[in-house]
């Protein structure tokens, strides 16, 4: 996740150096929501999300989980690692550059790095077969069935799932600013109105059936989503905050060292952000 991170941010600075001779030939400066402006941020971000149907399959297994709760998982508030320039990406984290194509419209990039947790020892309805070899082996047609914890050792007696690292959103925006208030000629409170779309590339962290887990990236599916918020601006530094509404649709979702072994879910997510900036 850190080289795509570098990478992105590498990319970034070509795109600011290259308008440098046609910006000396201009008269003035872009306004900070006036065409030809740039800026990036970096932030963090929290995770709420509906409940989803999973559904997991493999050689000898098929089954359905209906109604599975999950949440993420924020880091402990402190310096490190939330500024630690080497632990930065351990966090739930956003990244994004953009360009206004228009004044007040920007078109943007960046990486939304959310964390979904399955909420362990809980009980949902199963519909389907298994046939392994194990303790659990049965056919199933929408009863109640313990997901299963950790025992001493730390192994999963069932199922462990979650998108640890992370629900790695990579996306699109078009968004528009209007400036609200200005309490000073440089200190601007603005909203901003938007949507994207763009595609999961999850590294999923599945215990399942004692299975070895894959714990990989995985291009997995897509998402989409709108956004409001307000952005507080002091020249050209600013402080955001979004809230973003979204649906995630991921059929095929790595799980095992086995190619054989997938799930697949979709759901409803919301977004919280709050991220620091400038333009440029």
């Amino acid at each position: 996740m850190s080289k795509m991170l570098i990478t992105l941010g590498l990319v970034f600075v070509s795109l600011v150096m290259s308008p440098s001779s046609k910006a000396e030939e201009t008269e003035s400066e872009p306004g900070i929501h006036d065409k030809g402006s740039f800026f990036a941020y970096w932030g963090w971000n929290r995770g709420y999300y509906s409940t989803s149907d999973l559904t997991l399959e493999g050689d000898n297994y098929k089954f359905e989980l209906n109604d599975i709760s999950a949440s993420d998982r924020p880091s402990t508030i402190g310096i490190d690692p939330y500024l630690n320039p080497f632990d930065m990406t351990r966090p739930q984290t956003n990244f994004r550059v953009g360009y206004f194509f228009a004044d007040n419209y920007s078109v943007s990039f960046g990486v939304d790095h959310m964390k979904y947790i399955m909420d362990q020892e809980q009980t949902a309805e199963i519909t389907g077969q298994i046939n392994v070899g194990s303790e659990f082996d049965g056919t199933y047609n929408n009863e109640p069935f313990y997901l299963g914890h950790k025992d001493e050792e730390g192994d999963v007696t069932f199922l462990a799932f979650e998108h640890s690292d992370g629900l790695n959103y990579l996306n699109a925006e078009v968004t528009r600013f209007d400036q609200l208030h200005h309490f000073s000629e440089n200190l601007i409170v603005s909203s901003l109105l938007g949507g994207g779309i763009g595609v999961m590339l999850p590294k999923t962290n599945a215990t399942l059936l004692n299975n070895e887990r894959h714990d990989d990236f995985h291009f997995s599916g897509w998402g989409t989503h709108i956004k409001g918020g307000l952005e507080l601006s002091y020249k050209s530094f600013f402080f955001r905050s979004e809230v973003k509404l979204g649906y995630i649709d991921m059929p095929d979702i790595r799980t095992t060292e086995f190619e054989a072994d997938s799930a697949s879910q979709h759901f409803r997510f919301t977004e919280w952000t709050f991220v620091l900036g400038s333009y440029f």
